[in-house]
């Protein structure tokens, strides 16, 4: 099968294509044809940071695609099954090649009507998105939430599930995305280019800042995030924690959520790992009955991936980009 593999160490152009041995499923697990895989920061990270070449791994952990063969011990699923799910960082059987290897407890079926392309660039960015939202907040309606960098994966449908749990959302992006984003569901946007996202968002709740916040982009704005959240407010952060020395005891009353959704496939915790594939499920249904779109789409090929990837780290992407593995 061709894949594309880690042929030099710490470089985004050192993944190349290759010819591989078309895997075999294991007690408890299913092959899949792939029809798309999405790109994920994580993917050019782990190019970058990998101390060796690895040819048996492959990248890409959003996979869309066809039951191929099912290994034993497997009750859920069935040759034919159209699936989708996250894949394990633990897992070498990644999602840029043309069949991939996973868990068939870690997968969800997917519904015809959803296409392939969008399915592809749902797991790693919409599961989050939903586990932050839905399942670690719990938000309730009439109430404000901040989320950082509206026209990525995370935040492109963390704005369409909040509008959907009946917050106002305030969100930050570059100016040439705002509508974009207002297109998704956004009230308010602020481009962190050139405006303060706090003081601005201090502004727009008239002082009393924001009950909920997303925070995508590390510790720093985390850490500032701390000073827009109004008393009893919830902050859920996905790229590192706030500075613990600013948070004072019996000042906010706030409450801190910290996600690991990929993280749940490597616990060793089967009913963690489960409750993946159940977020996958909810999702697929919100995705089939179009209660919430996927982001913006770049479809690509298989060869075109590094050249992506380098985009991607340089901040140069909106929305998702997928790769097409029926070409």
């Amino acid at each position: 099968m061709k894949a594309l593999v880690i042929k030099e160490p710490k470089s985004i152009k050192g993944l190349k294509i290759s010819n591989k041995e078309k895997p075999s499923p294991k007690k408890g697990e299913v092959r899949i044809k792939l029809l798309s895989a999405g790109l994920n920061p994580s993917d050019y990270q782990y190019a970058l940071y990998n101390e060796t070449a690895n040819e048996e791994r492959v990248l890409g952990i959003d996979i869309c695609g066809i039951v191929d063969s099912v290994g034993s011990e497997v009750s859920n699923l069935k040759e034919g099954d159209r699936v989708f799910y996250l894949r394990s960082i633990d897992n070498p059987h990644g999602g840029f090649a043309e069949y991939a290897i996973a868990p068939a407890h870690t997968v969800s079926i997917l519904p015809d009507i959803v296409p392939s392309l969008v399915a592809g660039v749902v797991p790693g960015a919409g599961f989050t998105a939903y586990q932050a939202i839905m399942q670690k907040l719990r938000p309730i309606p009439g109430k404000t939430i901040l989320i950082h960098g509206g026209a990525g994966g995370v935040g492109g449908f963390a704005i369409q599930l909040a509008k959907l749990a009946g917050l106002t959302v305030i969100t930050s992006c570059l100016e040439k995305d705002m509508e974009y984003v207002k297109e998704l569901g956004a009230d308010y946007t602020i481009d962190f280019t050139f405006e303060d996202v706090q003081a601005v968002t201090m502004e727009l709740t008239n002082q009393r800042g924001v009950d909920y916040v997303l925070s995508t982009v590390g510790s720093e704005i985390a850490t500032k995030d701390i000073d827009v959240l109004a008393f009893g407010g919830e902050i859920v952060v996905t790229a590192g924690f706030p500075n613990f020395n600013r948070l004072k005891f019996y000042d906010k009353g706030l409450s801190l959520h910290e996600m690991a959704t990929g993280a749940a496939l490597t616990s060793g915790d089967k009913k963690m790992e489960e409750g993946i594939s159940l977020i996958g499920n909810e999702v697929a249904k919100f995705l089939s009955e179009q209660i919430i779109v996927a982001p913006k789409i770049t479809t690509i090929s298989l060869e075109e991936v590094p050249k992506y990837l380098e985009m991607m780290k340089q901040g140069k992407i909106t929305g998702k980009v997928v790769v097409d593995l029926t070409q």
